[in-house]
C-alpha cells in the first residue's frame, strides 16, 4: 500500500494511493464512517499490519467520488513526526571513492531534526548561510515494530516501510566542524515522499534504482546494490545502541554523483530557480524547486522599527 500525507488548513489528512488517483479518507469517512480505520500516518505506523488490513478493506470498495487528481492536492511530508531521523554517511562504494574516502568498517550515524521535514512539490529556500547546497538521493527506512538488539536476519521484520528522500547537505556547513550536523539540519532539509510504501511492496531493498535529476540533467544513477551496509545491518546496528521506535527514519545514504565529487571546477552547486528530483524505483517521485530565501526581520529590529 502506498500512503499519502495531504495537506488540508494547517493539518494533515491521511490519502491513499490507488490506480485512479488518490483516496481522500477524511472525505470518505464523512459520509461512510468507520472508526477502525486510522486516519493519522503516525498511528498506522504503530498500528502496523493490522492497521494496514484495515484501511485496505475500507478503501476497496469507495466509489470515486472520493479519489482526487493528484495534481490537486497539497503533499504533506509522508512520515510526518518522526521520534529520531538518524542518516547514515559514505554507505555507498561508489560515493566514498568520488569523494576519496575510505570505505567505514561501520556505519557512519549522524541525525536531522523534524524541521528539515518538507513534502514532494514543496518549495524550498537556499538557506543564506550557504554557497555550496548539495543533493542526495536516499532510500528512507521507516520502523514499524519497537528494535532493540535485533539480529540482522530478523531486522526487515521491524521496517514498516521505505520512501523516497532528499538529503540536502550544505556542503560549506558540512566541513567547518569534524561534525556534519550543522550543514545537515538546515529548515527543509529533507523533503520525503511523495508515498510512503508498505514493506510488503518491496521484495528486496538491495535492488532498487534511485536517481537525481537537476534542471531535466541526471545527476545520480545507481542501484541500492551498491551499498557498502545492507538496510538489515544498518536496523540491526542501530538497534544494538538505542531503541528504535514506530515512525523512526533512517536515511540509508546516497551513491554517486552528488556535486561534491565532481572536479572543483565543475560543482554547481544548488541555486534559487533549480529544480531537483529525486526518485527510486517502486517509491516514486519527489520534485522540489529551490527559491531565494526570504529575508527575516529580527525581533529586535521589529522592536526598534516600532518605537522610533
Amino acid at each position: 500500500m502506498k500512503l499519502v500525507t495531504i495537506k488540508k488548513d494547517s493539518k494533515n489528512v491521511l490519502g491513499v494511493k490507488v490506480e485512479e488517483g488518490i483516496i481522500d479518507l477524511e472525505l470518505a469517512l464523512a459520509k461512510n464512517p468507520n472508526e477502525q480505520v486510522l486516519t493519522d500516518v503516525m498511528e498506522v505506523i504503530k498500528g502496523g499490519k493490522t492497521a494496514l488490513q484495515t484501511i485496505q478493506a475500507y478503501v476497496e470498495n469507495i466509489p470515486s467520488e472520493f479519489v482526487v487528481n493528484e495534481n490537486d492536492i497539497e503533499w504533506g511530508p509522508c512520515v510526518t513526526a518522526p521520534n529520531k531521523i538518524i542518516c547514515v554517511g559514505l554507505n555507498y562504494r561508489k560515493h566514498a571513492d568520488e569523494t576519496n574516502a575510505p570505505y567505514p568498517e561501520v556505519p557512519i550515524l549522524f541525525n536531522k531534526f523534524n524541521n528539515t521535514l518538507t513534502a514532494h512539490k514543496a518549495n524550498i529556500a537556499v538557506p543564506k548561510v550557504t554557497e555550496k547546497l548539495d543533493y542526495e538521493v536516499e532510500l528512507g527506512v521507516v520502523i514499524g515494530e519497537k528494535a532493540k538488539y535485533v539480529s540482522e536476519e530478523d531486522a526487515l521484520r521491524h521496517v514498516f516501510g521505505y520512501c523516497t528522500v532528499n538529503d540536502l547537505s550544505a556542503r560549506d556547513l558540512q566541513m567547518k566542524t569534524p561534525q556534519w550536523l550543522l550543514g545537515k539540519t538546515c529548515d527543509d532539509f529533507s523533503p520525503v515522499g511523495p508515498y510512503l510504501v508498505s514493506a510488503d511492496e518491496i521484495a528486496d531493498p538491495q535492488n532498487l534504482n534511485l536517481k537525481t535529476i537537476v534542471n531535466g540533467e541526471v545527476r545520480q544513477n545507481s542501484n541500492t546494490s551498491d551499498m557498502i551496509f545492507t538496510v538489515a545491518e544498518i536496523v540491526s546496528y542501530i538497534s544494538q545502541h538505542m531503541t528504535l521506535e514506530p515512525g523512526d527514519l533512517i536515511l540509508t545514504g546516497t551513491p554517486e554523483g552528488v556535486v561534491l565529487g565532481y572536479p572543483e571546477d565543475k560543482q554547481v552547486y544548488i541555486q534559487p530557480g533549480d529544480e531537483v528530483t529525486v526518485e527510486i524505483e517502486k517509491l516514486g517521485t519527489l520534485t522540489n524547486v529551490f527559491v531565494e530565501e526570504e529575508s527575516v526581520e529580527s525581533p529586535t529590529s521589529q522592536l526598534e522599527s516600532t518605537t522610533n
